[in-house]
């Protein structure tokens, strides 16, 4: 993105107030306009303004949220949808025909696992999981029809860390994409494209929203063919960011660096109480020294980010009981937000890979860290565990 002086924005900051947002022509109002429109006229048969025709295929707010989510990543198209799984899915469907396969990670989010076993599998699309803190293990579960390799990183519950490089070589040499979700990071904290990642998916419910006020997925790519192929299944398919949210998303984008610096912050040291507390078994944070995916975080990320898991003794009862306990902390779902949250995965997020290989503790908590003052978190916590 340049300037009126033809200078190009390099800072991630500056890039997330700017990039795809210039002040608009007609009024010159500095916040992007809500497009709230479904059709434009045209000036005489096949004569768009601006290429708009109809909003499913585009509209201005969100084309601006699309180029500043390209901007954010470092890639050369980038695309708003509905939700994160409406992103997954066009991203599968683009991707991928029947028997094809994809080898997904053993802990991913339970809404992913999902989508593959309920949904694509049965569309003939053959998946298989492998830990994918192992490259060697994700190659040895690659087929000759394997078009993609699925990674969560840092991963959806259990804060696994992935070394992106690694594994964009083992696609590489199989011939099929890496996809990377994105969202426990998000773009601030760790660039997968620049990793060697073919596409990057967002939840940008969590943190680029970041205020639990709006539903929206996006996909980000460094292709231009494969950006096109992803831009006609998302207008094939529908499942469009609308105005309205795409206008929420590109708000709390302009505060993400400053609101990850404290979510990360926060998240630090209640992975240190945690780490000490007597009633807590295992403490999942990649800030931490003894995590296994450390020093690979601390090589591919700008800070380890605000999502922390642990294990309570006293088993799934006390886990839920420390979740009815939190004051401060809300009982929810979801993530990323200004505001503390804590759940029970086993019994909410990740209820649908009960039984399977990404089955998660009967004993864990997630907590998203929010960005009140640690100080009150910590005593919630404190008291919430007994």
């Amino acid at each position: 993105m340049s300037d009126q002086r033809g200078q190009r924005h390099q800072h991630f900051e500056t890039l997330a107030i700017h990039a795809g947002q210039e002040a608009d022509q007609a009024t010159g109002a500095v916040s992007v306009p809500i497009y709230q429109v479904s059709t434009y006229k045209q000036d005489g048969v096949g004569g768009l303004r601006g290429g708009y025709e109809y909003s499913r295929s585009a509209n201005p707010t969100r084309t601006a949220l699309e180029e500043n989510l390209a901007a954010l990543d470092g890639g050369r198209r980038g695309l708003a949808f509905a939700s994160g799984l409406a992103a997954e899915d066009c991203l599968l469907r683009t991707l991928l025909v029947p028997g094809d396969h994809v080898v997904i990670p053993d802990d991913a989010y339970g809404g992913t696992f999902r989508l593959f076993a309920k949904v694509a599998e049965r569309w003939g699309v053959e998946w298989s999981v492998a830990s994918s803190s192992d490259p060697r293990a994700v190659r040895e579960a690659v087929r000759p029809r394997t078009k993609a390799i699925w990674v969560e990183t840092p991963s959806n519950p259990l804060l696994g860390i992935t070394d992106i490089a690694a594994l964009a070589d083992v696609a590489r040499t199989a011939g099929a994409k890496l996809v990377v979700d994105n969202t426990f990071a998000s773009p601030y904290l760790q660039q997968p494209l620049a990793l060697g990642a073919d596409v990057v998916v967002y939840s940008t419910t969590k943190y680029m929203g970041g205020h639990s006020d709006v539903v929206g997925g996006a996909l980000v790519v460094d292709d231009d063919a494969l950006g096109e192929e992803l831009a006609f299944h998302q207008n094939a398919m529908g499942a469009i960011a609308g105005p309205f949210d795409a206008w929420l998303v590109m708000r709390g984008i302009k505060t993400l660096a400053v609101r990850m610096d404290r979510h990360s912050a926060n998240a630090a040291r209640i992975a240190e109480l945690l780490a000490a507390h007597p009633k807590v078994t295992k403490v999942y944070y990649p800030g931490l020294p003894d995590h296994p995916g450390h020093e690979t975080a601390a090589k591919q990320m700008r800070s380890f980010g605000g999502m922390v898991s642990f294990q309570v003794a006293g088993g799934e009862q006390a886990a839920v009981d420390v979740c009815d306990r939190a004051q401060l902390f809300t009982l929810g779902e979801s993530l990323g937000g200004v505001e503390s949250l804590i759940e029970h995965p086993g019994r909410m997020t990740h209820a649908s890979a009960a039984g399977s290989a990404l089955e998660v503790p009967a004993d864990l908590v997630r907590l998203s860290v929010g960005i009140e003052s640690v100080d009150d978190l910590l005593a919630d916590l404190t008291q919430a565990l007994g």
